[in-house]
């Protein structure tokens, strides 16, 4: 199991472009490496959209995104024309990444065990060494969170950082909590004067 400060495994997988793409292709940059279960499933749709939405923002941090499934290149090609995805998309068919990664193992379906590729995201730092590790990932937000946290550098065992959205939802609801507290004791004060 890879925890954050360890070394990141290489690999060596065939692009949906056709091109081998290998983890020594990205010398000084900070790499997100996706691991997903299934082209063209509602899930694994939205965190591909999110991630190439993304796409201009995690370059500008130094960073380019990869997703992982066991789908051949050609499905990916399908996949990422369908959606018009900007994110590259590696084929590992036979699992030797996901299994490098400990993205593949047993995980419950439905209340059922079952062994499949366990949603799992890994920033690997410009020196190769995990910054962060997130498994059994949720979906939503997720591409936001990661980018936060590759702005922001990444240090080994920081906790994920939450959207902007959440930050802003919290704050409000904090900034008002206060001033509900102050108008219920308002007329407990004023009640004396008034008779």
């Amino acid at each position: 199991m890879l925890n954050a400060g360890d070394r990141a495994p290489d690999f060596s997988l065939e692009s949906d472009s056709g091109k081998t793409v290998s983890l020594a292709d990205f010398p000084g940059k900070t790499v997100v490496l996706y691991f997903y279960p299934k082209d063209d499933t509602p899930s694994c749709t939205r965190e591909a959209q999110a991630f190439s939405e993304a796409l201009q923002a995690f370059a500008e941090a130094g960073a380019v995104v990869l997703g992982v499934s066991r789908d051949s290149a050609l499905r990916h090609r399908k996949f990422r024309d369908k959606y018009d995805l900007g994110v590259t998309l590696l084929s590992d068919p036979d699992l030797a990444a996901h299994e490098a990664y400990g993205a593949y193992g047993e995980k419950t379906m439905y209340g059922k065990k079952v062994m499949g590729t366990i949603r799992s995201t890994f920033i690997i730092g410009p020196d190769r060494a995990l910054r962060h590790v997130f498994r059994g990932v949720k979906v939503d937000g997720h591409a936001d969170a990661v980018l936060a946290l590759v702005r922001g550098g990444g240090a080994p065992g920081a906790p994920p950082a939450r959207p902007a959205t959440e930050k802003r939802a919290a704050t409000k609801g904090a900034a008002t909590a206060p001033a509900k507290r102050a108008a219920v004791k308002a007329p407990a004060k004023t009640a004396p004067k008034a008779r």
